[in-house]
């Protein structure tokens, strides 16, 4: 019966998990509790192919319990019923170790019938997931939980992981192995993180490279043709969409143009164009702002050619859009006014309307003029000095001007037009 090359070596041992030192390692907390034989309910977050299913199953031998596997997109609550019918059972007689895969997926009544076996003990709860617990996973669980990050493995870890199914594939099938220097650290860093994808594409390089007077010849080529796309990680409804999104921002205004590009091309990549305008846009105003407006009709002209285009070519205007971004003047003045102003108004501090400024339904009539209403165009410079915000904020600031050559070039402008 065929077995995938991922389960056929997958690590018995935790010094064979490679990439998570941070909690496996010889100090490392997850390890200390494994050692120590009593486990609690754990709540494993990470990237898929990181380890958090072969940690449970190692922890399932060294606990000496029965493990169960559910997967929370198809697993129902007759399941965990079945489940506990086996409790106190010569079948699970220290209990029984639950690993459910993606409990996000779990709604909340499903995740409330574990509640009193994980508090009882009998069922000790491994759950995994993808997305941030803390988002997905209700507290009930949280709360009896305790939570360890599975990071996303490096390429130098990877690469551990792609020599050790190349040495296990050679003794399998009794042949010699010469690599090509770059073919396997080519698998390693295009398996994105992934060690399954990495172990996988072995496995296929292998189907596809028969030996030669007993030796096996792996090239780069092949291995790029196997690993072709494979370092896409990318979820639309999942962390690393929003991830991708905020590094994009964060990239432009931070003024890293490269970086910007990097995850612009992430995101176009994938597909998410829409996401991508509406990055770039609200950057025009957010980061870039009053010190450059023109910012925005440019930006706006950048999206809108992307968006008639479509994939591939809207990559031309946005890439500019990105660069222009990126290496504008920036200036978040008109953000914290807006937000200081917000936060008075939420706090209640708004205030009677100055009654010069009211609308009387007379507009144009000159009735107006008789609330003591002064027209600003009436006088020199179009500016007269009179009271705008209600009378309990009237000596507020929230406007400050930027440093930068626009807004002070308008503060020269006003401070001349207003002085005394």
């Amino acid at each position: 019966m065929y077995q995938p090359l991922a389960d056929e070596i997958r690590p018995t041992e935790l010094d064979e998990v490679y990439g998570q030192e941070h909690i496996l390692g010889k100090d490392g907390m997850l390890r200390r509790i494994i050692a120590s034989g009593n486990v609690p309910n754990l709540i494993f977050y990470g990237p898929s192919g990181t380890g958090k299913t072969t940690v449970a199953n190692i922890i399932a031998d060294k606990t000496q319990r029965r493990l169960f596997k559910l997967n929370a997109t198809t697993a129902s609550t007759a399941d965990i019923k079945a489940i506990v019918s086996e409790l106190d059972t010569l079948l699970a007689p220290n209990g029984v170790l639950l690993y459910l895969d993606e409990i996000q997926s779990f709604n909340k009544k499903q995740q409330q019938t574990l509640l009193e076996f994980i508090e009882n003990g009998k069922i000790t709860l491994i759950a995994s997931t993808t997305e941030n617990p803390y988002f997905y996973v209700f507290n009930a669980i949280l709360s009896r939980s305790t939570v360890f990050e599975f990071k996303q493995i490096t390429p130098q870890a990877a690469l551990q992981a792609v020599e050790r199914a190349v040495r296990y594939m050679e003794h399998k099938l009794q042949v010699k192995v010469q690599a090509e220097p770059g073919a396997l650290q080519h698998i390693a860093t295009a398996c994105g993180g992934d060690i399954r994808k990495a172990i996988n594409a072995v496995e296929v390089l292998f189907a596809a490279t028969p030996a030669r007077d007993g030796t096996v010849c792996l090239s780069v080529q092949d291995a790029a043709a196997v690993t072709q796309r494979s370092a896409m990680r990318y979820d639309r409804d999942g962390d690393a969409h929003f991830d991708c999104l905020s590094a994009f921002m964060k990239s432009l205004r931070g003024s890293d143009p490269d970086a910007a590009l990097h995850y612009l091309a992430r995101l176009l990549e994938a597909g998410d164009l829409p996401g991508a305008c509406r990055r770039l846009l609200c950057s025009a105003s957010e980061d870039i702002g009053l010190a450059y407006p023109q910012a925005v009709p440019i930006v706006k002209a950048c999206v809108d050619s992307a968006l008639q285009l479509g994939l591939p070519e809207a990559r031309l205007p946005l890439a500019e859009a990105a660069i222009f971004l990126a290496t504008c003047p920036k200036s978040n003045s008109g953000v914290m006014a807006i937000d200081a102003a917000l936060k008075d108004v939420r706090a209640g501090k708004a205030g009677e309307f100055p009654r010069h400024l009211q609308n009387v339904h007379a507009d144009g009539t000159g009735f107006e003029r008789e609330q003591g209403y002064l027209y600003p165009h009436d006088f020199p410079g179009h500016w007269v000095s009179q009271q705008y915000l209600p009378d309990n904020l009237k000596d507020v600031t929230y406007y400050y001007y930027g440093d930068n050559k626009y807004e002070q070039a308008c503060r020269q402008f006003w401070d001349a037009v207003k002085k005394p």
